[in-house]
């Protein structure tokens, strides 16, 4: 199931004396973070605007809306901020890590259940998908010469496994 809001970051610290906060963000990069006006922030999902926000080194300094004193910015301390699904949208192929977790894969000639996608590594060349099987566990390259399939909704991904890939040697 399609999860409606998703995680983008975490509130560490605060920053200066306005009332910033900064941001260690979850997305892609730090600068996609910048890209979002609103947020959802904490287990109700409360909508909270974003007057200005930058790039410091890795993490993120923001201003939100409401919040003007280091006291206040104190409170939000380790607070998750969300994104609502609709606010991104991904181009062909590209998947929300959090949509792919859980699902189940599938040998996509003899349809033979390998696991559930526990993990997503990126390693920088290409995803590595970690998939919990019964006894085991696989890492399998995300490229198109593996995955032939994904089905967010049906929660299933079809691969053809690299020759040597589930073996036990």
């Amino acid at each position: 199931m399609k999860k409606e809001y998703l995680e983008a970051g975490k509130i560490v610290s605060i920053h200066g004396i306005k009332g910033e906060v900064k941001v260690m963000p979850y997305c892609d990069s730090a600068e996609l973070f910048c890209e979002f006006d609103r947020f959802f922030m904490g287990k109700n999902h409360e909508e909270t605007a974003v007057e200005r926000s930058r790039v410091q080194k890795n993490m993120v300094i923001a201003k939100l809306e409401g919040v003007d004193t280091p006291e206040q910015a104190e409170k939000l301390r380790n607070k998750l901020l969300f994104i609502h699904r609709d606010d991104l949208e991904l181009d062909a192929d590209t998947y929300f890590i959090q949509d792919l977790i859980g699902m189940q894969v599938k040998n996509a000639d003899t349809g033979e259940f390998y696991g559930n996608i526990s993990d997503v590594m990126q390693t920088g060349a290409n995803d590595v998908y970690v998939i919990k099987g019964e006894n085991r566990e696989y890492l399998v390259p995300a490229i198109p010469e593996v995955v032939v399939s994904t089905d967010v909704d049906g929660n299933l991904m079809l691969i053809r496994p690299l020759e040597g890939l589930f073996d036990e040697n």
